[in-house]
């Protein structure tokens, strides 16, 4: 792809050879001849071996360099989609012998991978591929051109909509955790009946877990990027354009609204909600039925960035204060002796 056609696509300004043969993406610092990176510094260039880099439009237009140049508002995110571009994704096709799928089943998928199996009335969609070791159950829809990778189990009922990607191992379905308190036997569990729907768009990190609703649904907006080993129990809802980093766990019922952020770490207590528009950071704890409204939250409890910052800062002081105080101890003593 030549870096006049990235210009275009992109919507960036060139500065040099527009000819020049861009065939792969790489590091500013790794980058070999054809390769495309990106520069978000106000400052020259490191050395790099690069044919062209995107660079931010406060780089310096005065920098002598014979680098094709793309100048774009957002470097990283042109530099995301050219990537896409020059280095689409490897497309599967075929059907492996050792698939189990029921006769019952509408699978138009373009690859299914060995030892997939499939339940009856579920359907998958044109462009979809299966890998390796997965397994849907019955009454399943999964839109057209998702990707689910190796050893995903995805239980009966769950509705998967168009362009999601399921990394290895995710498990979609599974029954929530409810359960009734019997004094005289112990615990009853509570019915697990519901669904999961996961709208278009959506992308689920690897060995994730999104339980199934109890008597209603479970829920995953579009366009929502869910990362690896992240809890998502019974009837939970998460808006649109949301962003759930590792780690962690959403008890039940909560609703997330959309376009929130939540860090790494986090844990949410049942029936919480996040409105629209809110950042939580790592580690935060949300307890149970606490409303978090839009701005930056940290700390456990939560509470809002600027007050967390006071807080640590009056813990950080705790030692000098401790020190202090024995010192007008030690001198209160020696008045009270006088």
């Amino acid at each position: 792809m030549k870096a006049k056609d990235i210009a275009r696509l992109v919507g960036a300004e060139l500065r040099g050879d527009g000819e020049v043969e861009i065939t792969s993406a790489a590091d500013i610092a790794r980058a070999k001849a054809g390769d495309l990176a990106f520069y978000d510094e106000a400052r020259e260039l490191p050395p790099t071996a690069a044919s062209c880099v995107v660079v931010s439009q406060k780089f310096p237009a005065e920098s002598a360099t014979s680098i094709t140049l793309l100048i774009a508002h957002d470097p990283k995110l042109a530099f995301a989609v050219a990537a896409g571009a020059v280095m689409p994704a490897k497309a599967m096709s075929g059907r492996n012998p050792s698939a189990f799928i029921s006769e019952k089943a509408d699978v138009e998928a373009r690859f299914i991978g060995a030892f997939v199996c499939i339940g009856e009335n579920s359907r998958v969609s044109k462009d979809a591929e299966i890998h390796e070791g997965v397994r849907i159950g019955a009454n399943v829809e999964i839109g057209r051109s998702t990707i689910i990778f190796p050893n995903c189990v995805i239980y009966d009922g769950v509705a998967i909509g168009e362009n999601c990607v399921i990394h290895a191992g995710a498990v979609i379905g599974a029954d929530g955790f409810g359960f009734v308190r019997d004094s005289a036997n112990g615990y009853v569990k509570f019915p697990q009946i519901g669904k999961v729907v996961i709208e278009d768009n959506v992308e689920i990190g690897a060995n994730t877990c999104i339980d199934r609703g109890s008597l209603g649904e479970t829920r995953v907006g579009e366009g929502t990027k869910i990362d690896n080993l992240v809890q998502i129990a019974h009837n939970v809802e998460i808006g649109k354009r949301v962003v759930i980093a590792a780690q962690t766990g959403i008890s039940g019922s909560t609703v997330i609204e959309d376009d929130c952020v939540i860090g790494g770490q986090v844990g949410m207590g049942d029936h919480a909600h996040v409105q629209s528009g809110a950042i939580i950071g790592s580690q935060a704890g949300i307890l149970p039925g606490k409303i978090v409204r839009p701005g930056v939250w940290w700390g456990t409890p939560i509470q809002p960035l600027d007050e967390y910052k006071r807080q640590n800062a009056y813990v950080k002081g705790l030692e000098r204060l401790n020190k202090k105080v024995k010192e007008l101890q030690a001198e209160l003593a020696k008045i009270k002796d006088r």
